[in-house]
């Protein structure tokens, strides 16, 4: 006959999943209202119920247990296909919005990318969140190429930051609102970019580098 499994072991490994996904979560949510500086495996402890043995157990450090927590930020978008690249443009640019006022990560990332400036894991879980806000866009640009609806010399790094950086300026620096006539500028921009000569590029990458 099979040998049955221990009637303990799944219950257990079940407790454990739990334990785990509910210090993580105090622990996104402790980032989201403070920061790095407000996450202490003490407070942590407290508001999930978990003791700190147990934590300890699962991240040896307070460093392991916040870089878990940063990894699962959930920053990517996913990629329209409209089968226009001014929609596909539009559509990227109307859901990052809609993150930046609404998701989490936003309020957790200034604090991760002050704190990438001295660690280095740290800064490698901020380059991670980078390469998943570039992609969508990156697979736009690619596309839009391909199908000729824009030029091959296109510099496609450059077009995702005329994009994003004025919506991230504003969201993390001026404050200002992220309405839809500053957005439609900023797409309009952007597709005036996509479509200029490879003179007009090196120019406006000129620009950038010396800014």
């Amino acid at each position: 006959m099979p040998e049955k499994n221990s009637p303990t072991e799944k219950p257990q490994d079940e407790r454990v999943r739990r334990s785990k996904e509910l210090v993580l979560r105090v622990t996104s949510e402790l980032l989201g209202e403070s920061g790095l500086s407000g996450v202490s495996v003490d407070e942590v402890s407290r508001r999930s119920g978990v003791a700190k043995t147990t934590i300890y157990r699962h991240w040896p450090t307070r460093s392991d247990l916040v870089m878990d927590a940063c990894s699962q930020l959930s920053t990517s978008q996913s990629t329209p296909d409209t089968g226009s690249f001014e929609r596909d443009i539009a559509a990227l640019a109307k859901d990052i919005v809609k993150l930046l006022q609404t998701a989490r990560w936003p309020s957790v990332l200034p604090s991760i990318i002050d704190a990438a400036e001295r660690d280095p894991e740290l800064a490698k879980i901020h380059s991670a969140i980078q390469v998943g806000h570039a992609k969508p866009y990156l697979d736009v640009i690619a596309r839009a190429v391909g199908r000729g609806e824009i030029p091959a010399t296109n510099e496609a790094s450059a077009l995702v930051a005329a994009l994003l950086g004025p919506l991230f300026y504003r969201r993390w620096f001026s404050r200002e609102p992220l309405d839809d006539p500053f957005v439609d500028g900023i797409v309009e921009h952007v597709l005036s970019l996509a479509m200029a000569s490879p003179t007009t590029h090196e120019r406006v990458r000129k620009t950038q580098s010396h800014a």
